[in-house]
């Protein structure tokens, strides 16, 4: 099963113990670039066209808010996050190539046959079930990238790779909407699981996969117990506030991913494809030009020192986010629109540099694990309490604002924002640190 190609033919390999800022990419680097973004772009369609759907599903099973929160959150998290770390372990052993198209295959499947769900119990297993098939995805693809870009052209390539969420966020949010206006909820499910089938084959013919460590000196041992992994990580002052201002980023971003289609809805009366094209625009297309200048600008940054990269990330939610209030708060739909377009375009600023510095500060042998255990993290307590906590929010407020309670908890639930600055910022510190040290 480890049909990894042999260390001495690989192009591109250094002499130094971390490639220098002038190594090149691997050959073929553009491909595999492009086939990972579109196996993330699909596993995003499937993960955030629920929410667009949000509507039709509450209105046909009567569901609450918190209970879409669980959807929308905790049922995907728990079993992405968890199933994350053993499958990224066999990322560090095996074929990451092979992991990467059976999960493809499982999540699109899962997606396809949730437009078949009877009741909420079984579109909740479903959606287990779409958590488990994406859990391959990010590790195997975070490492084959590793092994493709040398360490100062990294944060731009992932930022690439990131594309996805925001190609995926418009693929979900669009298409679902249209979709689910013109047939219903259910077909828009199946339209958006159908197309991982398709890239499967692709990728199963054009996929080439790297040696491991090709910007290191020496082959790297065996991969250690994902304890081990763990216990190295933790003992990284700037890996623990790295992964730290990542959750709090995720746990806010996921927050929002999931509840603003509804809120537009519900506070500024669109339909779902209006709602789908809005969220498109100001969060998928925009967000993703801000992923790659931030990608970029992390790089040459990180030229002086990784540390100034992390001090940019951690200084930007103090411009965003009061924006972001604002525009919650806005009664008019033009002037809501008008402040969300900063906060848009920084929505997915931290995707790229975060993941980047993961796979900088991991040993080869540790990478997909590292990886793993970061998104173990992020999605249990972002992606699984963040968008519970807006639905708990909207709840709570709701006997004192009526159909405001969700553009309220939004407001509060974004200042938790700031708190993510605070580990950027001592993430960037100990980097310093350790900078002298050396």
């Amino acid at each position: 099963m480890n049909n990894q190609p042999d260390r001495a033919s690989a192009p591109g390999v250094v002499t130094g113990p971390v490639a220098s800022s002038t190594a090149q990419p691997l050959a073929g680097h553009r491909i595999t670039l492009t086939l990972l973004m579109l196996a993330y772009t699909l596993s995003m369609g499937d993960r955030m066209i629920l929410s667009i759907l949000f509507p039709d599903i509450k209105a046909e099973f009567g569901l609450t808010d918190t209970q879409l929160g669980l959807l929308g959150g905790i049922s995907f998290a728990l079993f992405y996050a968890t199933m994350g770390l053993p499958i990224a372990r066999l990322s560090d052993q095996y074929s990451r190539k092979r992991i990467i198209i059976t999960s493809l295959v499982v999540f699109s499947l899962m997606t396809a046959f949730s437009g078949l769900a009877a009741g909420f119990i079984s579109l909740l297993i479903l959606r287990i079930g779409v958590g488990i098939g994406e859990a391959g995805v990010n590790p195997a693809s975070h490492s084959i990238i590793a092994d493709y870009f040398p360490p100062q052209r990294r944060a731009f390539a992932m930022a690439i790779l990131m594309l996805g969420g925001s190609l995926g966020m418009m693929l979900g949010f669009v298409g679902g909407g249209f979709i689910a206006e013109a047939y219903n909820w259910r077909i828009a499910l199946v339209s958006v699981g159908v197309p991982g089938l398709f890239l499967a084959v692709v990728m199963a013919r054009s996929l080439r996969e790297p040696a491991r460590g090709t910007y290191e000196t020496e082959a790297p041992p065996p991969p250690p117990p994902i304890l081990t992994t763990a216990a190295a990580m933790w003992a990284n002052p700037a890996m623990r506030h790295l992964i730290a201002g990542s959750v709090v980023a995720g746990l806010v971003g996921y927050g929002f991913t999931q509840w603003l289609p509804t809120f537009f809805i519900r506070a500024h009366d669109l339909s779902q494809s209006q709602t789908g094209m809005l969220m498109a625009v100001l969060f998928g297309i925009s967000g993703a030009i801000g992923a790659l200048v931030a990608g970029k600008w992390f790089d040459r940054l990180s030229n002086r020192g990784f540390q100034y990269g992390m001090w940019m990330l951690a200084i930007v939610p103090f411009f965003t986010i009061p924006l972001f209030i604002l525009g919650l708060l806005a009664d008019n739909l033009t002037t809501a629109i008008l402040l969300f377009i900063v906060p848009g375009f920084a929505a997915n600023y931290v995707i790229g540099p975060t993941i980047a510095m993961i796979q900088t500060l991991s040993p080869v042998h540790m990478r997909a694990v590292s990886s793993a255990i970061k998104m173990l993290c992020l999605n249990l307590i972002g992606m699984g309490i963040g968008p519970l906590l807006v639905g708990l929010l909207s709840d709570l407020l709701t006997p004192r604002y009526g159909e405001d309670a969700l553009a309220v908890g939004l407001a509060y639930f974004t200042l938790v924002g700031l708190w993510g600055s605070l580990h950027f910022w001592l993430c960037g510190r100990a980097l310093a640190k350790q900078n002298k040290r050396g």
